[in-house]
């Protein structure tokens, strides 16, 4: 009983479950189909909708076609318009053409008539020419080639005549108003510059609290003054001289060194090897930093931008040049200013000269250490660190020694004149300064030969005028050669001298 309830039970189960699968199919067919119809009709009315786009398609694109063929009708109407037009313009250019070409036709027929009148004139004018010309022939008796040359030499002379004294007039002319000018704008320069000399001594003196402190100065049998010289490259003056020592050396920097770190070793007291070494590489880094302090101030006043950092460098050592008392920095700073005054007043480059007059002595900084004269030396420093050619150029010709060949180089050399070589600019006596140029002048005029020399641009050159019937082109070069050799061995001054000897022939005539 029990298996067969269970069976019963079981059989049951499967019969509902296939009776409600059975259902549940068809209930989903039933959708399905359902749906079906639904796509059937949503696929309906899509056929028709596109079909009604279609006809709005097709008659759009009709009422387009229509209206485009309208816009092209009308456009070839405006051509066609057009195109009338122009040949109606053409038609009117073609007759006017027609006139003119008559007109010309009838006025080459006037012209040729006209050529042919001219034509027999000039016929009888060179007759009647022919005809005048034998009379007055045999009226003067000169042929026609001899009257000819008799005028045009009169005419030659007067020509020259008149030629010389116009150019005479206006060589005076241009000369003063030249003269006239340049004082004005030199002295208008100088008086818009107005930059302090700075006058130092060749030499350094440090003092001392006693004289017992030369002895430590000097040390155990000179260790210490031996040291001291080996590292500063300058020699100390230990003598009489009461408490006070004195530094001497060829190169300012070393020595601008040497008495910054005897002052410091003096102010501290102990003084042995080590701590000379120790003091004197703080004083180098204490200049080395015045020095770049210095060129950059420099550079700041001039108002100068870009320049390398070692020329900024090079110009700070200048503040501890000094050439006849005068600073050497200063005197840069200053030809700067003026060069720049100078150039605004003649429109040239007032950036290019104001750089070149700044940098003209840099040199100077240098020319213990290296061959040659300071411009040259200047120059080549220029050059190697980037400066433009100008700049260059203006640096190595400021004392005469190249062609000047822009105005910015003339006007270097023209502030460094007014700054350095005018009587109390350095630290020289109007005396003094007279007396140097007329010993330049004696030393030239002692040399045979010579006939008169001339120191000029304050004692920078002389120039010397010789006998051209005694002296010769070899024997003016050797000369010069005399000359200069004469002057390193007689004479002291600043910077370098030009020697110039001109020799000249000269053709004298007397009208009585």
């Amino acid at each position: 009983m029990g298996y067969l309830g269970i069976a019963a039970a079981a059989l049951a189960v499967c019969v509902a479950v296939i009776v409600g699968a059975w259902m549940f199919v068809r209930r989903q067919y039933g959708m399905a189909r359902q749906k079906e119809g639904q796509a059937a009709r949503l696929l309906e009315e899509a056929q028709t909708g596109i079909d009604q786009l279609k006809k709005e398609a097709l008659i759009e694109a009709k009422e387009e076609g229509l209206r485009l063929r309208r816009e092209i009708d009308k456009e070839n109407r405006e051509r066609r318009q057009e195109i009338q037009r122009g040949e109606r313009r053409l038609a009117q250019k073609e007759e006017n053409l027609e006139r003119k070409i008559e007109q010309v036709e009838q006025k080459e027929r006037q012209l040729a008539a006209r050529e042919g009148e001219l034509a027999r004139l000039r016929d009888e004018l060179s007759a009647a020419l022919v005809q005048e010309r034998a009379e007055l022939e045999r009226v003067s008796g000169l042929s026609t080639e001899e009257a000819k040359q008799l005028l045009l030499a009169k005419v030659e002379g007067e020509s020259r005549y008149e030629a010389a004294k116009l150019a005479k007039r206006i060589e005076d002319e241009a000369r003063e108003e030249a003269e006239e000018q340049a004082r004005k704008i030199i002295s208008l320069a100088i008086q818009r510059c107005a930059v302090d000399h700075v006058a130092e001594t060749t030499v350094s003196v440090v003092p001392l609290p006693n004289d017992e402190m030369k002895g430590r100065i000097i040390g155990r049998e000179g260790r210490n003054i031996r040291s001291f010289e080996n590292m500063t490259g300058v020699d100390l003056i230990i003598d009489d001289t009461p408490e006070a020592v004195v530094i001497s050396g060829f190169d300012a920097v070393r020595r601008e060194i040497a008495r910054v770190a005897l002052e410091n070793l003096v102010n501290d007291g102990r003084i042995h090897p080590g701590r000379i070494e120790e003091t004197i590489e703080r004083a180098r880094a204490n200049v080395e930093k015045r020095i770049r302090d210095a060129g950059e101030q420099a550079v700041l006043d001039v108002g100068v931008t870009g320049l390398h950092p070692e020329l900024v460098q090079l110009l700070g050592k200048l503040h501890f040049r000094t050439s006849f008392g005068q600073n050497v920095l200063s005197h840069s700073i200053e030809c700067a200013h003026l060069a720049g005054v100078l150039a605004a007043e003649l429109e040239a480059n007032v950036a290019l000269a104001k750089r070149a007059a700044l940098l003209h002595d840099l040199g100077k900084a240098v020319d213990y250490e290296v061959e040659g004269t300071h411009a040259s030396i200047g120059r080549d420093l220029a050059k190697h660190f980037g400066e433009h050619d100008e700049v260059v150029h203006a640096v190595g010709a400021h004392h005469g020694d190249e062609e000047f060949q822009t105005v910015e180089a003339v006007l270097t050399q023209v502030a460094d004149a007014i700054s350095a070589a005018r009587p109390g600019a350095r630290r020289e006596s109007l005396e003094g300064y007279v007396r140097r140029l007329e010993k330049l002048e004696q030393i030239a005029d002692s040399h045979p030969g010579v006939e008169k020399a001339f120191a000029i641009q304050a004692g920078r050159e002389i120039r010397i005028m010789v006998k051209p019937e005694t002296v010769d082109d070899v024997a003016a070069a050797e000369l010069a050669k005399q000359v200069v050799k004469s002057i390193e061995e007689g004479l002291e001054y600043p910077g370098q001298i030009k020697v110039t000897v001109i020799r000249e022939t000269r053709a004298i005539e007397y009208a009585k």
